[in-house]
């Protein structure tokens, strides 16, 4: 009998997890089906994703949803990408408020319609004192882009160059007061960072899948947590049984 959630030892699920949601064109082009297609039925997969974060006791969850790349794609994909977006927070924001998942956005707004600017603020605000769940939506976002921003903010604040440290770098991300990703999934099996998460994913552990966005069910993820729970971090150390053997 496979395991049940349930077993993975609490104190290994990592607090933050990262996914990196690939594969959901091609997963619509093998049924013969528009790219947009695709994208529809990974946003269905993402609300099962988000409830199956909470089940396992996960606290952040970012997805990369649209990067600052994705508007080379054609119009019409872009345009569809925009109004799915739009329709899940009109569909899914009292769901998501009754569950205790808190929303934050992560990315440049100012190129969205300003309508759809509106509705993620709106979201955001609504959802600002939940604590169930973080949710982080990196929607036109690049990770480049995120520390070139950081950069000019700390020059206007007149930061002199003697006081610029990692955790002052990490308080001007968009990412700020939420701890790095423990876990970054990806799926489709690209091997490639594709510009998320740079900074905040200097430790983080991977973890490659070849199913498809659209495919990547509660028990795979399931398995992504095992793995992770088998994983010895060590930060650029050694193990604490490295250590000692050195020391015998």
């Amino acid at each position: 009998m496979a395991e049940t959630p349930a077993s993975i030892p609490l104190e290994k699920v990592p607090q933050h997890v990262a996914m990196i949601m690939d594969g959901n064109g091609r997963w619509a082009l093998q049924r013969g089906l528009p790219r947009l297609a695709g994208h529809k039925a990974g946003t269905e997969n993402l609300r099962r994703v988000i409830r199956a974060s909470v089940e396992f006791g996960v606290k952040y969850l970012t997805i990369y949803a649209f990067s600052t790349e994705n508007w080379g794609r054609p119009p019409e994909e872009v345009k569809g990408l925009m109004y799915i977006l739009e329709d899940v927070i009109d569909r899914e924001l009292n769901e998501l408020n009754k569950e205790g998942v808190q929303l934050r956005h992560i990315g440049r707004l100012e190129r969205l319609a300003p309508s759809l600017q509106e509705k993620v603020l709106d979201a955001i605000d609504v959802t600002k004192n939940n604590d169930r769940l973080v949710l982080n939506i990196a929607f036109n976002y690049g990770g480049r882009d995120e520390i070139v921003q950081a950069i000019q903010r700390m020059m206007k604040d007149g930061v002199p160059p003697e006081k610029v440290t990692d955790e002052l770098v990490g308080k001007y991300l968009y990412t700020a007061g939420v701890p790095d990703p423990d876990l970054i999934i990806r799926t489709s099996g690209e091997l490639r960072v594709s510009n998320f998460l740079i900074w905040q994913a200097a430790y983080s552990e991977w973890y490659i899948t070849p199913t498809f966005w659209p495919d990547f069910n509660k028990e795979e993820y399931r398995q992504a947590l095992e793995s992770f729970s088998q994983r010895d971090r060590r930060f650029g150390k050694v193990s604490s049984g490295e250590l000692q053997e050195s020391n015998a």
